[in-house]
Parts: structure tokens; sequence; C-alpha cells
């Protein structure tokens, strides 16, 4: 009643299973965490336009040696920022880096690399103190 098959399913490939590279987890997490810690310089970058300090010069600087070290060695790509049009939400900004801080304190607790973890805990208890001296007219939503 049926034909039988006489061809390969569509659903099969000619690629064989080590026809493709395959990352391990740990590789993956590497790759997740620096990531993260891209974007939390990124905004930590924005920051010190907005409001330069000694602590984000120190931040952006241990951040560019971590995401150097779990890149193998490649720095990361340094975005310019500048304050001409609008000025930044600072109170925005902080926010944004302990949330982004918070995301790379859990990789990196999941992977076991205490430096990373270390490094974005104190990030995140820098921007917590950042937004408590902020007045609370500029926390509301």
């Amino acid at each position: 009643m049926y034909e039988p098959i006489r061809s390969k399913s569509v659903h099969s490939t000619m690629a064989g299973p080590d026809d493709f590279p395959h990352r391990s987890r740990e590789e993956e997490l590497d790759i997740q965490l620096a990531g993260h810690l891209a974007a939390l310089l990124a905004v930590t970058d924005e920051l010190r336009v907005t409001a330069p300090s000694a602590d984000l010069d120190t931040a952006a600087e241990r951040l560019t040696q971590e995401i150097t070290r779990l890149r193998g060695g490649r720095t990361p790509a340094r975005a310019t920022t500048s304050t001409r049009g609008r000025e930044p939400d600072a109170t925005a900004l902080h926010r944004k880096a302990h949330a982004l801080a918070g995301r790379a304190l859990v990789v990196a607790a999941s992977r076991a690399d205490t430096a990373a973890a270390i490094l974005a805990a104190e990030r995140m208890d820098a921007h917590t103190a950042a937004l408590k001296q902020r007045p609370l007219a500029s926390t509301a939503h």
C-alpha cells in the first residue's frame, strides 16, 4: 500500500558529528561571563564621562583585565562616549550597571571564578552605594 522511502531523510545532514566545532560548558560560561563584563565595562565608561571618579577608573581597568583574561588575551573594544546632545541619566546607568554586575556574579559563581565573582560583587556594592546617594525623586520609575 505504501511505497518504501528511496531517498535519505531531509532531516539528516551531510555533516557528521565531528564536522563542526563544539564548546565545553566552561568555554560557554567564559564567553557569557566576558560578555556580561564587557557590557558592564561599557556602562562604566559611560558613567566615567558623566561623573568622573578614581573608583570608576579603577573599575574600568579591572574589568578590562578580567575580560582580557577570559578572552584568551584579546582586549575588549572600548567605546568613546561623549555627552554631546543629551546628558545620560546617572541613576539609570547605575541601575543598569548593578543589574549587569549581578548577571556577571551569577555566571562567575557557576563557573567558580573567584576573581570575577569578587569584582562583580564589588561593582554591585559600588552601584548600590551610588544609588543610595541619589535623591529619592530621581530614583522613582
